[in-house]
């Protein structure tokens, strides 16, 4: 690859990350109007139209979605191998974006970051904590991890485990509103719930020799399983969290488990990542180095 190749995608990455010309020529020590001609001058060569052009921003086409993922990718592996050349197979460098749930973050993910911050000092993370779904392609994540069904994709997914659900309660809470001891008594509990558009207030459960979807109520719901963990703690109700989740909690005897035998389900959990058959080599670094410690850390359960 040319010099003239890897400068063309260096810009084309800058105009990507600003949305516009102006601004990915500020960075780079072009003009906007010369910036636009280097970007035309890489679509007449490819024969296809990498970006959409308006005037309030610009947007990727499909076409410059693939080629941003993959010009990060070839730079991305550059830089690794000079490092290698350099200072041997740790000295990767770069940014690493992460996106990860709040609860599988504080309780799994976070946990093994010191050990790989000393094994890899040269690559930066950025984490994005949240229990909003989001496009890897638009939040332009490189690893994400996702704890229930996969939607189809053309992601790559790793299996990290199984996450059993639990249904849990502070010992003050049933002091005061009783034991469920069976499924039909939540109906005169408080069920801690979630406000995100892919919940339902229903929790499968098993009753009476079926398997049932029980519809659930409660006085507060949130957005992420942390703060229902927390609410859970402070004795306001019953959660449905996972366990890997409520694990000190429960060591500590802040929570207990309710109605063990009526639960019947369980969630696989992945990472997924970008990159097709190829990823840089920072994130398979990433990925390897977490693969077997998430592993282990979801078997404890």
């Amino acid at each position: 690859m040319s010099d003239q190749r890897a400068w063309e995608m260096q810009v084309f990455l800058k105009v990507a990350k600003a949305g516009s010309f102006s601004g990915a020529g500020r960075a780079v020590g072009m003009t906007p109007s010369s910036t636009a001609k280097l970007i035309s001058r890489i679509e007449s060569r490819l024969g296809v139209r990498l970006i959409e052009r308006s005037t309030r921003r610009l947007r990727l086409t499909a076409e410059g979605e693939l080629y941003r993922e993959r010009a990060e990718s070839i730079l991305g592996d550059l830089d690794a191998l000079e490092a290698e050349v350099v200072g041997g197979a740790h000295a990767l460098t770069g940014l690493i974006r992460v996106n990860v749930s709040v609860p599988f973050g504080r309780h799994c993910l976070v946990q093994q970051l010191p050990a790989f911050t000393r094994a890899y000092p040269g690559i930066r993370l950025d984490l994005t904590v949240t229990d909003e779904v989001v496009d890897l392609y638009a939040a332009q994540a490189d690893v994400a991890f996702r704890i229930g069904k996969l939607a189809d994709s053309g992601l790559l997914a790793i299996r990290l485990g199984e996450v059993r659900r639990r249904i849990v309660a502070s010992p003050a809470y049933l002091a005061e509103r009783g034991t469920p001891r069976r499924v039909a008594d939540l109906e005169h509990h408080n069920c801690l719930g979630f406000n995100f558009r892919r919940a339902a207030a229903v929790w499968p459960l098993r009753s009476g020799g079926r398997l049932i979807d029980r519809e659930v109520h409660g006085s507060i719901v949130a957005n992420n399983g942390e703060t229902v963990r927390h609410l859970a703690v402070l004795g306001l109700g019953l959660a449905r969290l996972g366990e890997f989740h409520v694990r000190e909690d429960l060591k500590a005897g802040r929570l207990v488990t309710v109605l063990d035998d009526a639960i019947v389900d369980s969630e696989e959990v992945h990472a997924l990542y970008l990159g097709r058959e190829r990823a840089p080599r920072r994130v398979r670094a990433f990925l390897d180095f977490m693969t077997p410690r998430l592993r282990a850390a979801l078997s404890e359960d």
